[in-house]
C-alpha cells in the first residue's frame, strides 16, 4: 500500500511541472484580467492594441483574444 504522503507529493510535483510547461500563450488570462475597463483599456494602450473584451465579468485588453495573446507574445 501507498502512503498517503508521498502519493500527495507525487501529484503536486506533476501538476506544479505541467504548469510550468504550458505554452505562454495560456498565462495571458493572469497577465489580462482585469476588474474594470478603465484598467483594460490603459493596459491596451501599453501593447498597443485597441480595443477592450469582457471575459466572465472581467475586463481584458485588445479587441479579442486572439489580438491580446500576439501582444503578449511580442512583448
Amino acid at each position: 500500500m501507498i502512503s498517503p504522503v508521498p502519493q500527495r507529493c507525487t501529484i503536486v510535483t506533476v501538476l506544479l511541472s505541467a504548469t510550468l510547461l504550458l505554452p505562454q500563450a495560456s498565462w495571458a488570462h493572469s497577465k489580462g484580467l482585469y476588474s474594470t475597463r478603465s484598467e483594460a483599456e490603459q493596459r491596451a494602450k501599453q501593447l498597443g492594441c485597441d480595443g477592450v473584451h469582457d471575459n466572465n465579468g472581467r475586463w481584458m485588453p485588445c479587441s479579442n483574444e486572439a489580438m491580446l495573446h500576439k501582444e503578449l507574445r511580442e512583448e
